[in-house]
Parts: structure tokens; sequence; C-alpha cells
């Protein structure tokens, strides 16, 4: 299911879900601004989900809405979570997906963190 990113936000996503403890969630970083936790359906040997904590659906609404703080400490915390996986030497890839087009599953900003193996090229030709 893919969501239209201009939707406003729903505070049922499981994200949202996450952030509130209803959900159990593998977290392996947390700050004031943002939540880092292993993806249940890895897509790489490291698969982590990096989100701000605040109600915003996509990179769009998060940039023209979140405050400095909360853009650069999210900008931060995926640097930090990428840094203290090892990701850093060996390459890391980010993907944020966004609306429909983007393949949008969850309708709350997240930044997927992919690492551990070479993963081929930027998009499929198909």
């Amino acid at each position: 299911m893919a969501i239209d990113a201009t939707l406003p936000y729903d505070d049922s996503n499981v994200f949202a879900r996450i952030l509130r403890g209803e959900i159990p969630a593998q977290r392996i970083y947390e700050d004031d601004v943002a939540l880092a936790f292993l993806d249940i359906n890895p897509q790489a040997p490291t698969h982590i989900l990096v989100i701000p904590k605040g109600r915003y659906v996509s990179w769009d609404d998060f940039s023209a809405r979140a405050s400095d703080a909360e853009i650069a400490g999210f900008v931060r915390a995926v640097g930090i979570v990428a840094r203290d996986r090892g990701l850093v030497a060996p390459g890391y890839r980010l993907l944020a997906n966004i609306g429909g087009d983007g393949h949008q599953e969850v309708p709350h900003l997240h930044v997927h963190l992919f690492g551990g193996r070479p993963l081929g090229p930027m998009l499929s030709r198909g």
C-alpha cells in the first residue's frame, strides 16, 4: 500500500505506535528528536529505520514544518547510527520513500539505512 505524502498525519501508523511504546521495536538509538530501530523485515544484513519523533508524513513536510533543531538533530542521528554500527568505512545507503510513486508504506517520515554487503545499482532498470 503506497501512501499519498500530502495526506494529514495519521496517529495510528505503526511508527507513531512504536514511538508511544504500543508496539515493540529493537531500539538502537534514541534522543530528543529521533529514534532508530532495526527493521523487522531486513532487506540487507544491516537494515535500520531512523524516524523523527515529530508528526511528519514526508521529507517535504518535515523540511517545511520542523524546527531547525529537529532537522539538525535528525540528520545528526542518522550519522551517529551509521558510525556506531560501523557502516562508514565499508559504505551504506540511505533511502527515504515518499508518496505513491516513491512507494512509501508508512505515513511517517523515515529513512532506511542499509549496509553490510555491496548493495548493487541504485535503482532497478525494470
